[in-house]
């Protein structure tokens, strides 16, 4: 009810307006009573992947909390994980104004922000300044002016930096938003990218005295073929995950709906089926060798569980926490419990 309301509120705004204002007051919230308001109980469901003791198998997905600016009010909702990011190298404003859209009779939303985000100086700040010990994921870019062939070097540099906070590393080659980005994903450029990070996190490795794994978010507008070839690089390299699936070009499901034209990445409700799929085939493809973290268009403890029967071992949830709240970790948890 409580969270019905705050969503009415916010639903008037602007939705970028929304989001920075949901960001600030959970920021300044998250360590004080004020808390109440969202802070939740929940039931334990551990369960260990990539070698890391996880309290449930639901994360906030990244691109809610660019900056880790509020990653102990996500701890207080009951999440068993957040991931923070995308982050740059160096700040960045992200594309023009506006390049945030609701499609609320989807429970969708199509974003084209384009990694706008502060900087890594500014989040390994915000990580070391934390007061939770939940497990925070940093999920990794380029800057857009960084030619996409020197794009690895942008990778190394946020690697080096979020390395000693990193309870994981997301290398995020799948945003629809920064042009090229998304060929990274395919030949001699993605082993290229992977073997190169697999060798840093061995010198990484040996410097801190502690294994960070490392995963690859990928994209639900993939064919056969494609993820075919993807699930061998991550085998050949020994990545320890990948994320599966960022947000759609495809409009089919919400085409003649407000907004469905506006360019960007299309996430919620619309791209559960397409991203269950590739998760499946992913699934197949990997037999097991490394796993994989579901997310796109989870919005029910149901959708959740269909990410699981199609061989995710945790999810990841954004969009359907915008529209739902709290609740849905709540839902989550107790339906993978029963499941």
């Amino acid at each position: 009810m409580l969270y019905t309301l705050a969503q009415k509120f916010m639903f008037s705004m602007d939705a970028e307006q929304a989001h920075n204002f949901a960001i600030n007051n959970l920021r300044k919230t998250a360590n004080s009573p004020l808390n109440c308001f969202y802070r939740q109980t929940l039931p334990s469901a551990p369960v260990k992947v990539m070698g890391i003791d996880f309290p449930n198998p639901v994360g906030l997905a990244a691109g809610l909390d660019k900056n880790g600016e509020a990653i102990d009010a996500f701890s207080a909702m009951g999440f068993g994980f957040v991931e923070v990011g995308t982050v740059t190298p160096r700040p960045q404003p992200g594309n023009e104004k506006p390049r945030l859209f609701r499609i609320e009779s989807k429970q969708a939303i199509i974003n084209r922000m384009g990694f706008n985000n502060h900087g890594v100086d500014n989040l390994v700040k915000n990580l070391t300044e934390k007061k939770s010990d939940i497990i925070v994921g940093v999920n990794i870019g380029k800057n857009k002016d960084t030619p996409v062939e020197q794009g690895k070097e942008d990778y190394l540099i946020c690697m080096d930096k979020v390395y000693p906070y990193a309870s994981y590393i997301t290398v995020n080659i799948s945003s629809p938003n920064t042009p090229d980005l998304r060929s990274l994903q395919f030949g001699d450029l993605l082993d290229d990218l992977l073997s190169t990070l697999k060798e840093r996190q061995k010198e990484l490795t040996d410097k801190y005295n502690k294994y960070v794994p490392l995963t690859l978010k990928i994209a639900p507008d993939l064919n056969d073929n494609e993820i075919k070839q993807i699930a061998e690089s991550l085998i050949k390299f020994k990545f320890d995950g990948v994320i599966a699936t960022n947000t759609t070009l495809s409009r089919d499901a919400v085409k003649g709906l407000k907004n469905s034209e506006e360019s960007g990445g299309l996430s919620g409700q619309p791209v559960a089926a397409s991203s269950t799929k590739v998760i499946s085939k992913l699934s197949t493809e990997l037999k097991g060798l490394l796993p994989i973290i579901g997310v796109g268009g989870i919005s029910s403890g149901k959708d959740a569980i269909d990410k699981f029967k199609a061989g995710s071992s945790l999810v990841q949830i954004y969009t359907g926490f915008i529209y739902q709240g709290p609740k849905l970790v709540s839902d989550i948890i107790n339906s993978y419990i029963k499941s």
